[in-house]
């Protein structure tokens, strides 16, 4: 065991990697062994399961994203602040496929509360300040970025605009404007 420095941490850099290059749906535990040339019962001192595995490259793979957004925002507002924030998210996914679909992992309430993921959504609403949107408006905006991003993404990646004009990236552009039109004149509530 020594001989190769597993560590928890080194077991999810290396299940991130694993998941770039194969597939988050096809990281195991038994996977990463081979990865390592040893037994999979030797991974068990530092991972309890392929779930437990999972969860730490989600987890790892959240914290690279919240670094990333809070190094673009730094210093944004406004327009500026949501182009950067959507560029992490779809430049991301296109370099760390795996890791991207792993940050889409549900976790349990008490590992998502711990986990970077809550700084995403304090990233995004202080970009939402920029556009004057108080409660429940925020929450609303919140989703509305999030469902926008992962779907585009997600079709993107999955070749979904790839077979026809105009290209992904004006396309892009042109989702992100229209987002910054709606956020700066976000309508009022029509009954429920």
């Amino acid at each position: 065991m020594a001989r190769v420095g597993l560590t928890p941490e080194r077991l999810a850099r290396a299940g991130a990697e694993l998941a770039d290059e194969v597939g988050f749906d096809q990281v195991t535990v038994s996977a990463l062994a081979r990865r390592f040339d040893v037994k999979a019962a030797s991974l068990y001192a530092h991972v309890r399961s392929s779930q437990d595995l999972r969860t730490r490259i989600a987890l790892l793979a959240l914290e690279e994203l919240a670094d990333r957004a809070a190094d673009a925002l730094a210093g944004r507002a406004g327009k500026d602040a949501l182009t950067a924030l959507a560029n992490v998210y779809r430049d991301y996914a296109r370099e760390h496929p795996g890791r991207y679909a792993a940050a889409q992992l549900r976790l349990d309430p008490e590992t998502a509360a711990a986990s970077a993921g809550v700084r995403h959504a304090q990233m995004t609403r202080a970009l939402l300040r920029g556009y004057d949107l108080t409660e429940p408006d925020q929450t609303h905006a919140v989703r509305l970025l999030g469902s926008v991003f992962h779907g585009y993404v997600s079709l993107e990646l999955g070749g979904g605009f790839s077979h026809s004009a105009p290209d992904s990236q004006q396309t892009w552009t042109r989702v992100l404007d229209a987002l910054d039109a709606l956020l700066r004149n976000w309508p009022e509530p029509t009954g429920s």
